[in-house]
């Protein structure tokens, strides 16, 4: 734990790749991108198996967490080949632990979020009809100092007006609009390059838990509490 830290370096190098975002430049220095995104590797471990101590995942390695530099650039208009940031998730292991932590780590841009990003209809709807039903157990989450003094506020894309089939009205009509539910925490450039960045990015990530532990019961049940999976 007290080994393991993110180095300058590797925020530089990201720094010289947007500088530098072609094929080129990057093949001639890929034994640098190599040795950069080993700290990567080896912190995104240390923190995975930190939190295997209280978190079932099914991630397999700190390597494996870490998303590829290139780009799919098929369909894009940024054509630049390469991404400009570090980035990966570990994901919750059965369908009975909704949520997943994601990492991205970039100068001036490094956070950490979880949540859910694109939820299927079925997952929204049933979300919705929780929170028409009783949103107390939410509003009670969302503003408890743990999560407010961590994330802030829930954050993601909202419908400008109700969804189809409620009122705009309704008492909870601030959580119906959700079209997402993502929570993030920002660090700066001092923070990720801290001795003590592992132990942050823990706490974090343990703070997300009643979050995720409130979406998984729901997502797993009905709206009379019977289970569905």
């Amino acid at each position: 734990m007290k080994n393991t830290i993110i180095p300058k370096s590797s925020l530089d190098f990201l720094t010289l790749l947007k500088e530098n975002n072609n094929k080129v430049w990057f093949d001639a220095n890929k034994p640098k991108y190599l040795e950069e995104l080993n700290h990567i590797e080896t912190f995104a471990g240390a923190l995975l198996h930190e939190l295997s101590q209280t978190d079932v995942l099914e991630t397999a390695s700190g390597k494996k967490s870490v998303y590829r530099i290139y780009r799919d650039i098929r369909f894009a208009k940024d054509k630049t080949p390469f991404k400009t940031f570090w980035g990966g998730s570990f994901t919750r292991a059965t369908n009975q632990r909704r949520g997943g932590y994601y990492f991205h780590l970039e100068k001036g841009n490094s956070f950490f979020a979880g949540g859910f990003w694109g939820p299927n209809a079925g997952d929204l709807k049933r979300v919705r009809s929780e929170f028409a039903h009783d949103s107390k157990p939410m509003q009670k989450l969302l503003k408890s100092k743990t999560f407010v003094s961590t994330f802030g506020t829930l954050q993601g894309e909202q419908l400008k007006t109700a969804p189809k089939g409620y009122d705009i009205t309704h008492e909870a009509i601030d959580l119906l609009r959700y079209k997402q539910f993502l929570i993030i925490k920002r660090f700066t450039d001092e923070e990720v390059l801290s001795p003590d960045f592992l132990n942050l990015a823990l706490e974090t990530c343990k703070n997300m838990r009643p979050f995720f532990d409130y979406m998984s019961e729901v997502l797993t049940t009905d709206v009379n509490g019977a289970s569905v999976i």
